[in-house]
Formats: C-alpha cells, sequence, structure tokens
C-alpha cells in the first residue's frame, strides 16, 4: 500500500470522526445550516479562505500556468480582487439582513415567494456548476493515488463522503473540515513554493530569465496571449472572477455563521490575508511545474493539466510529498464540495420547501430532514454532470460558475440595498435574465461546441467565440433588473429606510 493511499485513509477517516462528533450538535435548523452563528471570526476566516481555496485554486491554476504561463495568472489575479467586493459591497449587509441564505435579505425587503424561489433557484444552479469542477478535479486525482482505479469510481467516492458529511454534520462538520484543510493546504503550498524558491537561488529576478527558455512557449510564457487568443474574452473571464465571488451561494452563507457584521467583516479581513498569500504562491506553483515537470509529462497525466501540483511535489520532494500533497488536495475537494452541497441544499429546504411549499408553517426537524434529503439529491445529480465533464479544466469550470453569479445574484444584492426605486418585478427579471443568459451563452459557446471530437462535449461549430460569458450576461443581470423596474409601476420603496438602516446597523427591529 502506497505512502499517498495511506494518507488519503487518514485524512478521510479525519474528516469522518470530525462529522460524527458534529453530528451530536446538529439537531435544529440554525445549527444544520449556521453552525447555530457560533464561529468566532478567524474561525470563520479560516473556513472562507478554505472554502474560496478549492480545487481550481490549487489544482488548476498550477496546471494553467504551467501550460500558458501569464494567462493562467489572470485567474489568481481575479480570485483575489473579488474579495475586495465582497469586504464593501455584500458581506456586512448580508449578515445584518439575511437569516440563513441569500434569499433570506432579499425576502427582508420583498417578502415575495417568486423573488425567494429565484434566488433559490439561482443558488442551486450555480453550486453545481461549482461542484462539477470540484468533482473533476478528485477524479483526476484519486485516480492518480490509486492507479487502476476508473474516473468514474473516483468520483463516485467523493460524491458519497461530502454527501456524508452534509448529511450528518452540517455547517459544523463542514466548517471544520474546511478549517483544517486551509492550514494543510497553506502549508504544502508554501513548503513547495519554498523549494522552487530555492531552486531559483531566491530571485525573483532569476525564476523570471529562467522561465523564457523552460517550456516549449519560450519567451510568450511570460506574455498574456498563450490561452487566451481573444482580448475580449480575457475580459469577460477578469470580470466575472472578481464580480462573481459576491455572488456565490457557499460563500456567502459563511457570513451567516459568525454572531454580528463586524465578526463578518474580521472573517473577510483574515480570509483575504490567507487567499492573498494562497494566491501569489500559484505562480510558484505552476513555474515549478513548467520547469521541473514539463508540459509533456503533465499532460500525459492529465490533458487539462490538473494534476500539475502533485507531479510537481513528487518532482521536488519523492513520494513523501507528493503523497502529503495529493492528500492535502484531496482534503480541499471534501471540504469545497460540502460547502457546495451545504448550500444548495438550503436554498432547496430553507427557501423552496419551508417558505415556499409549506408556506412558512413547518416543524423544525421536517425543514433539517428537507435539508439532509435534499442534499443527497443534489449529490447524485452534481455526480452525474460530472462525469461527462472529465476533460475539462477545473478552473475554467469555477470560472463560469463566476460567471453566472455575477450575472444572476450580484445585481440584485447590490440594488436591494443600495436603490430605493428597486421592486419586485426588477428582481425577478434580474435575477433570472442574469441566469438564463449565462447559461444560454455558455450553451453556444467553444467550451460545448468544437469541431474536433473530444476537445468539447458535443462535436460542431459554436456560435460565439467568448468561452466565458461575464462581459455579456453581467450587463445583462443589471440591465434586466433596472427594466424590470422601470416597466414595472408598481412603487415598493417603502421598506427602503428601514432596510438600509438595518443593513449598515444590524438593528433588527425598528421602533
Amino acid at each position: 500500500m502506497n505512502t499517498a493511499f495511506l494518507l488519503f485513509l487518514v485524512i478521510v477517516l479525519g474528516t469522518l470522526v470530525i462529522t460524527y462528533f458534529a453530528s451530536k450538535k446538529t439537531k435544529t435548523a440554525s445549527e444544520f445550516y449556521t453552525a447555530g452563528g457560533g464561529l468566532t471570526g478567524w474561525q470563520n476566516g479560516l473556513a472562507i479562505a478554505g472554502d474560496y481555496m478549492s480545487a481550481a485554486s490549487f489544482l488548476g491554476i498550477a496546471g494553467m500556468v504551467a501550460l500558458f504561463g501569464f494567462d493562467g495568472f489572470f485567474y489568481s489575479i481575479g480570485f483575489l480582487v473579488a474579495y475586495l467586493v465582497v469586504l464593501y459591497l455584500v458581506a456586512e449587509p448580508l449578515r445584518n439582513l439575511g437569516k440563513y441564505t441569500m434569499a433570506d435579505m432579499i425576502a427582508e425587503r420583498f417578502n415575495n415567494k417568486k423573488i425567494r424561489g429565484v434566488a433559490a433557484l439561482n443558488s442551486i444552479v450555480i453550486s453545481i456548476f461549482y461542484m462539477i469542477a470540484q468533482l473533476v478535479g478528485a477524479g483526476a486525482l484519486i485516480k492518480l493515488l490509486i492507479p487502476g482505479l476508473s474516473y468514474t469510481a473516483a468520483v463516485l467516492i467523493v460524491g458519497v463522503l461530502m454527501t456524508i458529511y452534509v448529511v450528518f454534520g452540517g455547517m459544523t462538520a463542514t466548517s471544520w473540515v474546511q478549517i483544517i484543510k486551509c492550514v494543510l493546504l497553506v502549508g504544502g503550498t508554501f513548503i513547495i513554493s519554498m523549494i522552487v524558491f530555492a531552486k531559483f537561488d531566491f530571485n525573483i529576478g532569476h525564476m523570471f530569465n529562467e522561465m523564457r527558455t523552460s517550456t516549449p512557449l519560450k519567451e510568450a510564457f511570460l506574455n498574456p496571449g498563450n490561452k487566451f487568443k481573444n482580448s475580449l474574452d480575457t475580459i469577460s473571464l477578469n470580470i466575472a472572477l472578481v464580480l462573481g465571488t459576491a455572488g456565490l451561494p457557499h460563500i456567502l452563507i459563511r457570513f451567516f455563521t459568525v454572531k454580528d457584521a463586524p465578526t463578518a467583516r474580521k472573517s473577510v479581513v483574515v480570509a483575504t490575508w490567507i487567499i492573498g498569500l494562497f494566491y501569489v504562491m500559484t505562480l510558484f506553483l505552476g513555474f515549478g511545474a513548467a520547469a521541473f515537470v514539463g508540459e509533456a509529462a503533465i499532460v500525459e497525466v492529465n490533458a487539462a493539466g490538473n494534476m500539475a501540483a502533485p507531479l510537481l511535489a513528487k518532482a521536488l520532494g519523492g513520494e513523501f510529498l507528493f503523497a502529503f500533497i495529493s492528500a492535502v488536495a484531496f482534503a480541499t475537494i471534501l471540504a469545497v464540495v460540502a460547502g457546495l452541497v451545504l448550500s444548495a441544499a438550503s436554498a432547496f429546504a430553507h427557501d423552496f420547501y419551508s417558505h415556499i411549499i409549506k408556506k412558512g408553517n413547518v416543524k423544525e426537524k421536517d425543514q433539517v430532514r428537507m435539508a439532509r434529503l435534499a442534499s443527497i439529491g443534489v449529490a447524485i445529480l452534481s455526480i452525474l454532470l460530472a462525469l461527462t465533464a472529465q476533460k475539462m479544466n477545473v478552473a475554467f469550470l469555477v470560472a463560469l460558475a463566476f460567471a453566472v453569479a455575477a450575472s444572476a445574484n450580484l445585481p440584485v444584492l447590490i440594488f436591494t440595498v443600495f436603490w430605493r426605486r428597486f421592486n419586485t418585478a426588477g428582481a425577478i427579471t434580474g435575477m433570472l435574465t442574469g441566469l438564463f443568459s449565462a447559461i444560454i451563452l455558455v450553451a453556444i459557446s467553444p467550451n460545448v461546441w468544437n469541431p474536433v471530437a473530444g476537445k468539447a462535449i458535443l462535436v460542431g461549430d459554436p456560435l460565439i467565440d467568448l468561452t466565458n460569458p461575464g462581459i455579456i450576461s453581467i450587463p445583462l443581470g443589471f440591465l434586466g433588473a433596472i427594466i424590470g423596474t422601470l416597466v414595472s409601476a408598481k412603487r415598493e420603496d417603502a421598506k427602503y429606510d428601514e432596510i438600509l438602516v438595518k443593513a449598515n446597523t444590524g438593528i433588527r427591529e425598528l421602533s
């Protein structure tokens, strides 16, 4: 039995132990959805960072930088800058107005079932998009850890484990798995980065000079345009990355796991520092993989480059470092998919089931039971979709989720707090326009259609050249919200002043 597989088992057993103890503290809806709001600022900051530093970050970006150079680093820059949007526009109002889900925040101003239903639909779709990326990365990783295991079996293993975490442990188990994984991931990445830096004599200039000749791209490796040939597509990707985080359901629900808005702000600050450090280190991972593993070896193992980081660990530190990094990468995927399943299940159970189907008249134990059943359903659907996306780079898949999040959720979150004239019609129109425009644009893009068999999901010519729809779908989401509001004759600004005060102060009851 190899070292990598042993560490893999240790990670699995450790997370199952966490889930067992968490299950004893997960009885009420509040405990299931938000861990009872009992996390401290630094704990939640670590958990947010753990949620955010996904398979796309660790596996996808390292592979993208290794294969395409500068273009891969766009993801690191976009993911990091995105937290400024979260910090200044979303975190505090969301915590002050919401309870369990994003829909709670919007419903605080517009108590309308249709709005809650559409917001829940957005959350489920975005979570599944994101989850497919994690499962694809997990499938490739476990195949590397356990030679001979099929991709399908690998995805099923992760799918079963993530379902167990959520069904039994809820947010408490998910949070602590994320905290532990965050510490391990940052520590492991730091070790590899220092080894890579030492290979370049701890000299940034030397490292960049070496990379001019270390890859088949030569000097072009350090210039943009190796992957993103279309400048409009590059802009579209970066817009989606910067704005998308503020609309990601599994990130938004983390602000309900703390007691108040100041603690939520502290969480974002802690997370931003950790994430900033991590994304700087992805540059060392990518450069190191390109220089010491090589493009041919990376592509041989996984055509999309998703295994560049573990292969770099093996090249620099032998079997043990490879085993450790692979196990940490696996823990990364488990933590993130658990958070995604929880966000989708919360949206279904709390928003659809409790507020729309049961009209708010539901016992707490029934709501928790429905959330657990929804977790199983979401996991099954995500697994089935992941089985069709094996050859896609996980960083790209996450970028699509970001585009949908920025298009469908962000306009409504911002207008709910900052626009007096905003109304129900505008909220529904904005969310649906953003959601369907992003999905339709992806469906007719090169991601789905390619004339060469095996390069995409379907064989044929794409109708548009954009691989990321953000530059079109995000403005359409805002435009849909604006037009829907202005066309509707209904005025719903009576609660605006109250919402503005609550969003900025956290006062729940105004006399």
